[in-house]
């Protein structure tokens, strides 16, 4: 009984060694994300478009960091720093950024059939893009990157001449830029409920002050959904992709149940006391000067308005419209 306890351990020793020799050579999620797009597509050119500053600078010290490892011939990784180059305007800076990856482009090349359907052509590889949403900043840089791509191939069938270019035809340059924008919006609109952040740049091929002001406006309609609409969008797609199942027996989970402050928490409410507070605060004021009473509400009414703003930033969580739905254990 002896020999056969001790066997039994050895051999459960050995299964943990394996458990956790196999956890260590196991690749990284990184890893094997681009080893699936190099499956897919080939070669794989990663182009960061994050700032190196703040939150977005961690993000790119980790990728550039996790992507170290498996750089090689077919993966290679290129750093742009899409803000601080080409700021809010000067986007035409991109060309800076097709300097450095044009030899990849033309390495890996495009796809092409000749007038009798023959394959002369394969396309070898793709381009990575991400910023953080990977909807503005990647947008503007894949519209850049396709227009190169197209003129060298309208230029190999001689539809172009050698040095012609898409902006030599302005009737097609036109077109190309409206095609483009209105499939960003489209995807843009899609994600994150409004049209594509540097939009006028793609349609018009510049930056305009009305361009800016759309997306200061689409900046704050973001910032709205993503805080008070988007947890019910959540819940229904979950729902309708069936990461979420409603409660039809004891092992699935209801969604979850609010707190009694967030039962009560209205971010419209908080703002409307809060503005309602400060016009009363203001009104008293002006009539501090002849009646203390009017300065002593007036304090009130400021104490009001910082103790509720102190409130919600304290508790903006739960102000904010969460997904509650349980995921279901379906992978």
């Amino acid at each position: 009984v002896d020999q056969q306890s001790k066997l039994c351990l050895l051999f459960s020793f050995l299964l943990i060694c394996l458990g956790l020799l196999s956890m260590f050579l196991q690749p990284s999620v990184l890893e094997r994300h681009f080893k699936d797009l190099q499956k897919k597509y080939g070669a794989v050119l990663a182009v960061d478009l994050v700032n190196t500053q703040g939150g977005e600078g961690r993000l790119h010290e980790r990728y550039a960091k996790s992507i170290e490892p498996i750089l090689s011939e077919d993966v290679r990784y290129v750093h742009f720093d899409f803000h601080r180059i080409c700021g809010h305007v000067h986007f035409e800076r991109l060309s800076q950024l097709y300097e450095q990856i044009e030899d990849y482009l033309k390495k890996h090349k495009y796809f092409l059939l000749n007038e009798k359907g023959e394959k002369i052509q394969e396309q070898l590889g793709v381009v990575r893009n991400n910023c953080i949403d990977c909807l503005d900043r990647t947008n503007v840089t894949q519209s850049m990157i396709a227009r190169r791509i197209l003129e060298s191939q309208l230029q190999q069938i001689e539809v172009f001449g050698v040095n012609d270019t898409i902006t030599k035809y302005p009737a097609f340059d036109a077109s190309y830029k409206v095609l483009w924008a209105n499939h960003g919006d489209a995807i843009s609109i899609q994600y994150s409920g409004t049209p594509a952040l540097k939009g006028d740049f793609v349609r018009y091929g510049k930056r305009s002050a009305q361009g800016i002001l759309n997306d200061l406006q689409y900046s704050l309609a973001r910032y709205y959904l993503n805080n008070f609409a988007d947890g019910t969008k959540q819940d229904a797609m979950d729902l309708l992709q069936g990461r979420y199942i409603t409660s039809v027996s004891r092992d699935m989970a209801p969604p979850t149940k609010a707190g009694f402050v967030e039962s009560y928490a209205s971010a419209r409410l908080a703002f409307a006391l809060v503005s309602g507070a400060f016009m009363f605060m203001m009104m008293s004021l002006r009539h501090a000067r002849h009646d203390a009473r009017h300065l002593l509400l007036s304090l009130l009414w400021a104490g009001l308005c910082i103790g509720i703003t102190h409130f919600v930033r304290s508790n903006g969580r739960v102000f904010t419209n969460r997904p509650r739905a349980h995921k279901s254990s379906r992978p």
